[in-house]
C-alpha cells in the first residue's frame, strides 16, 4: 500500500470490498504486507489483525470514518502558531544545543491515536501462528539519502543492500510508523538509532522491491494515482502555476510517480524473462512477477475542494499565508484533509472501484 496522507482512506474502501469475498473469520489473504507513509499505518493495522481479515478491515474503517484533523495534528490557533513560533526561535540556537525536529505542523496526536488502535505484540503472535509471513514499513533517511525498509518476518530473510535502498530486519514500532508517515516539511522527522528518517515515499525509487525481497511473486497494489482523464483538464490554463498547484505537484511526485515507473520497469523485465528458456530461468533463480494494480476512478482534488471548509480555521489561515488555497488544480489539500466526511467519500470510492472489478480481483487472488 502506497503513501498518500488522507488519500489512504481509499485503500480502506478497497480492502473492505475484498474482505467481502471471503468467509467471516477468514484470515488475511496476503501473507506479505508492505506499506509506505499512510499506507504503512494501514498495513500495520492489517498485520495486527491478520487472523481475521474482516475484523481488521472493520476496525480500520471505523477509525477512518470517525477521523478528525485534531486526531492527526494540532489544529487550534494557539498550538498551530505556537509550534511555528517555537520552530522559528529554534533556528537561533547554537550548534551544541539539543535540537528537536522542525516542521510546519505538530503530529503528536497521531502518535496518541496509534497507541489507542494498534497492538504491536499481535504482529509477532500472528507471524508465529502462521497468519502472516512478513510486514515491511518503508522510510527515507535524511542522513544517508537511502530508502530503508524495516521488516518483521517469520523466516531468516537476509538484509538486502541495493543502490539507494536497503532492507533492515526489525520489530515494527510506533517510531517506524511515525517516520514513514512524516510528510516532508509538514511533519517532523523521526530519529531511529543514528538516522533521521522521514516519509518513506521520498527516496522510494523501487516501491515494489520490499515485497519481492520478502518472497512475493504476485503483488496486489493499491495506489492513489489520479485517473488519467482528469490530469489534462487544466492543461490549457494560460496562467502560471500557483504556489498551491506547485505544492500539489511536489506531493504527487513523492507519492505516485515512482510507483508508475517501477511498474513499467517490472513489465519490461517480465517481457524479457518470457524470452529466456525455462531451464535457464530456474538455473539463474529468475521468475516473473504478476501484479494487479487498482487506482482511484474519481478525482480526489475535486472531492477535497468540496470538503475544504471542514479544515479548522487556523489550518486554512496557515495554508493561505503560504499561498495554498482550495484550488481544484492542486492536490495539496487532498493529502492533508483528515476529516471523516472526506475520508468516508474516499472509502466509498475505493469500495465501489473494487466491487466493479470483483471478478478480476477474485481470479487474481484465487489463482
Amino acid at each position: 500500500m502506497t503513501g498518500g496522507g488522507a488519500r489512504a482512506a481509499y485503500q480502506v474502501g478497497v480492502l473492505s470490498a475484498i474482505s467481502k469475498f471471503y468467509p467471516r473469520h477468514y484470515p488475511l489473504p496476503f501473507p506479505v504486507i508492505c506499506g509506505t507513509s499512510a499506507g504503512a499505518i494501514n498495513s500495520t493495522a492489517l498485520a495486527c489483525y491478520a487472523s481475521c481479515f474482516q475484523l481488521g478491515t472493520k476496525k480500520l474503517e471505523w477509525v477512518w470514518k470517525n477521523l478528525t484533523t485534531e486526531r492527526i495534528y494540532h489544529s487550534d490557533p494557539i498550538r498551530v502558531f505556537g509550534h511555528i513560533f517555537r520552530g522559528f526561535l529554534a533556528g537561533f540556537q547554537a550548534d551544541y544545543a539539543s535540537k528537536t525536529a522542525r516542521s510546519l505542523l505538530n503530529n503528536t496526536p497521531l502518535r496518541q491515536l496509534l497507541g489507542e488502535v494498534l497492538d504491536f505484540k499481535r504482529i509477532d503472535t500472528n507471524i508465529i501462528n502462521g497468519y502472516l509471513n512478513a510486514l515491511s514499513i518503508t522510510t527515507s533517511s535524511y542522513t544517508t539519502g537511502d530508502s530503508i525498509s524495516y521488516y518483521q518476518s517469520d523466516a531468516l530473510i537476509p538484509p538486502w543492500f541495493r543502490a539507494k535502498r536497503r532492507g533492515v530486519p526489525s520489530h515494527i514500532t510506533f517510531e517506524h510508523l511515525m517516520a514513514s508517515s512524516a510528510i516532508p516539511m509538514i511533519f517532523p522527522s523521526v530519529r531511529i538509532r543514528n538516522e533521521h528518517l522521514g516519509d518513506g515515499s521520498i527516496h522510494q525509487l523501487s516501491p515494489l522491491s520490499p515485497a519481492i525481497h520478502l518472497g512475493g511473486e504476485k503483488l496486489f497494489v493499491i495506489g492513489v494515482t489520479q485517473p488519467k482523464d482528469k490530469l489534462h483538464l487544466h492543461e490549457n490554463n494560460p496562467h502560471p502555476p500557483t504556489t498551491s498547484t506547485i505544492a500539489g505537484h511536489l506531493l504527487d511526485g513523492i507519492f505516485a510517480d515512482s510507483l508508475q515507473s517501477d511498474l513499467e520497469r517490472l513489465n519490461r523485465v517480465n517481457q524479457t524473462l518470457s524470452m529466456i528458456p525455462a531451464d535457464q530461468k530456474r538455473q539463474e533463480g529468475l521468475k516473473p512477477i504478476e501484479t494487479f494494480v487498482i487506482n482511484p476512478s474519481q478525482d480526489f482534488n475535486t472531492i477535497a475542494v468540496e470538503h475544504y471548509s471542514r479544515l479548522p480555521l487556523a489550518i486554512r489561515m496557515l495554508f493561505r499565508s503560504i499561498g495554498i488555497t482550495n484550488d481544484a488544480e492542486s492536490s495539496f489539500i487532498s493529502y492533508l484533509l483528515f476529516d471523516h466526511s472526506y475520508c468516508k467519500e474516499l472509502i466509498n470510492v475505493g469500495y465501489m472501484d473494487a466491487m466493479n472489478q470483483e471478478q478480476k480481483i477474485r481470479e487474481f487472488l484465487s489463482s
